[in-house]
């Protein structure tokens, strides 16, 4: 009986299925196998988008606010406080494409107690009526820590109305304090939206005027 040619017959096909058994093995077949995460490795946290204003014009030194009866209240907004809040939903457009989208959750400064100032309350009310949307004020000056945690696992995007001494301490509870162009502290202004985009675990930070009054940088 004649001799198979070399390279052919059960032995060839013996030695290839050998020679492919371990890339059959790792999945691989011309690219890269696909990465598996281990077992009980952390998710990465979920993209976030966190816009926070300082509350409108409160009283100068001496002066009174109002409430929203008209009744004098020093915890309240002073008149140009007030006309910032009238106006605050023009900031956010239903039309797409604007620099600011429309929040779906809004927080303001609250808390539990009479002396509790209104005035980041007063800021976003007419804000939270045209978005048709609750105002949530269960956390006090001091409890940004819980804050941050209720606004990342809130529906996107997020407003925070907040006092400006508390914000920093916001910032640092999103975990965004470290995000190159962060001011330390809030400036003298009541003009301003921050706004923290938070992509594949990564924040990015912008600063955006309102010009929402006259005399508005």
């Amino acid at each position: 009986m004649p001799e198979a040619p070399s390279g052919s017959g059960p032995r060839r096909r013996a030695v290839l299925a050998a020679a492919l058994a371990p890339l059959a093995g790792s999945g691989c077949s011309g690219g890269e196998a696909p990465r598996i995460p281990a077992p009980g490795a952390p998710a990465a946290p979920k993209d976030a988008l966190v816009m926070v204003i300082r509350h409108a014009e409160k009283p100068y030194a001496g002066g009174v606010g109002r409430d929203a009866e008209g009744e004098d209240d020093p915890g309240s907004l002073a008149g140009r406080g007030w006309r910032r809040a009238e106006r605050l939903p023009r900031l956010f457009p239903p039309a797409p494409g604007s620099s600011l989208p429309r929040p779906a959750a809004v927080f303001a400064a609250g808390g539990k107690g009479a002396a509790v100032p209104a005035r980041c309350k007063q800021t976003v009310a007419a804000l939270a009526t045209a978005l048709r949307t609750p105002v949530r004020a269960e956390f006090a000056v001091g409890a940004e820590t819980a804050l941050a945690q209720a606004a990342l696992a809130a529906p996107m995007p997020v407003l925070v109305c907040w006092e400006h001494s508390g914000i920093p301490h916001l910032i640092r509870a999103l975990g965004a304090h470290q995000v190159p162009g962060t001011p330390a502290t809030w400036p003298d202004r009541h003009d301003l939206v921050w706004m923290f985009t938070r992509r594949q675990g990564h924040w990015s930070f912008r600063e955006l005027p309102q010009h929402l009054l006259p005399g508005d940088v």
